[in-house]
């Protein structure tokens, strides 16, 4: 153990939540309760990086043992998020300020690529300043592209949900369609397919015939042309054809199809027009004369707790629990990382990489476990994927519906003025 921190933590959310934000927060907060002797408060960051630069801040220690086990089947951001970039030093030196005001000694920030650059910057000014900080960034994405981590939490159980709608959109058209009936279902993934590839785990073992007939991913060039004929061919034999589509989807000179001028703080290009879903049906309907049916999951898929797996959720939690004990051994400038053991029965563990390697890069699908169809995906992925949506979290229900929890921690006084950070 490298030279021992006394002082406060905090803990913040960002960007896109999952159904299993919170577990990681519980994580936290239950592991952070153990180490007294190194860390005096715990603190929640409201709204993510921006609510910090405000000083928007909770204690997070005097929150009840029921709510705090509650985080582990509420989804959402307890604690609030945002989609903000820190852009000038004078940001980063202001970031730096509210932590000295507030002894924070410990920064631990949930999010996905952006939010893992700005932790590495945080944790450059505060070396590069000299001030005793610790950060380590833990990943969330339902999009599964962190790279170096095996998977991330939040992807078992959003395909475990998208999966699921699957089998029951399919009991629903097997008894509508004439071979006359085109479903597409759109689902989340701007840059990578791994969303829309775990609809393909609704197929049954040696049901090669069943739903998702055809699955479109970012990393294949969408051809109209090819897409009109493998719809054509699945209704030939088929009673409908089931179409799951990435948001995503680029042309072959890998333009968004459906890309706006507009980006949001990130640069991230905005989708434009109704969306894939509906450029899809246009397609079709001009080609074939069939209306296509349309499901857009949207940010149900990334809320859908009552469909949460619990391995997702177990290690979302084990991963909030191994950057505390991280930080109290002196790592810093660190994500936690999802190891999956080389035997033949699931087994993950926790590790650790560098900052550096994670922030602002992508891991894409691999293009191995696409068939050459270029429309369905082959064993090597769902032998990846079915382990990640294994066991079902318990949600407890109130009159029929869903009880969970809310924050309500007392507000952390503020020790500075408001941040002039734009």
């Amino acid at each position: 153990m490298s030279e021992n921190l006394i002082g406060n933590c905090l803990v913040a959310q960002s960007g896109g939540p999952t159904s299993v934000i919170n577990s990681t927060l519980a994580g936290v907060v239950t592991e952070a309760l153990k180490h007294e002797d190194y860390i005096e408060e715990i603190y929640g960051g409201r709204n993510g990086i921006q609510g910090i630069t405000n000083e928007e801040f909770v204690n997070l220690a005097e929150e009840s043992q029921l709510v705090i086990r509650g985080l582990r089947y509420t989804p959402g951001p307890a604690l609030g998020s945002c989609r903000f970039k820190l852009k000038k030093q004078e940001d980063y030196d202001r970031v730096l300020k509210v932590f000295e005001a507030h002894n924070i000694r410990y920064f631990f920030y949930i999010g996905g690529n952006d939010s893992q650059d700005t932790s590495l910057k945080i944790h450059e000014a505060a070396v590069a300043k000299g001030q005793p900080l610790r950060v380590i960034g833990l990943p969330k994405t339902m999009d599964n592209d962190l790279p170096i981590t095996d998977h991330c939490p939040g992807y078992g159980s959003v395909i475990k949900y998208v999966a699921t709608t699957i089998r029951e959109l399919a009991c629903d058209h097997s008894g509508m369609g004439n071979h006359d009936l085109i479903s597409i279902v759109e689902v989340m993934g701007r840059t990578a397919g791994w969303v829309a590839a775990g609809a393909s785990l609704a197929k049954r073992k040696d049901h090669p015939h069943d739903p998702p007939h055809i699955i479109l991913m970012p990393e294949i060039a969408f051809n109209p042309q090819k897409f009109v004929a493998d719809v054509q061919n699945v209704l030939k034999s088929e009673k409908f054809c089931m179409v799951v589509a990435s948001e995503g989807l680029v042309d072959e000179n890998g333009n968004y199809v459906t890309a706006s001028t507009k980006r949001d703080a990130f640069g991230h290009v905005a989708f434009g027009g109704g969306g894939n879903a509906e450029y899809l049906r246009d397609i079709l309907e001009k080609e074939t004369g069939i209306g296509a049916k349309i499901t857009k999951l949207g940010y149900a898929q990334r809320a859908a707790a009552h469909c949460s797996s619990k391995t997702d959720s177990d290690e979302a939690f084990a991963s909030g629990v191994a950057a505390v004990q991280a930080a109290i051994k002196g790592e810093s400038g660190k994500m936690v990382t999802l190891l999956r053991a080389d035997s033949s029965d699931y087994k993950c563990e926790t590790g650790l990489a560098s900052l550096s390697e994670i922030a602002n890069q992508v891991k894409p699908f691999p293009s191995q476990w696409v068939n050459e169809d270029g429309i369905s995906l082959n064993y090597q992925f769902h032998k990846y994927a079915t382990p990640l949506i294994a066991g079902e979290v318990q949600v407890p229900f109130e009159n029929g519906l869903p009880n969970f929890v809310r924050i309500s921690s007392a507000k952390v006084e503020k020790k500075l003025g408001e941040s002039q950070t734009v």
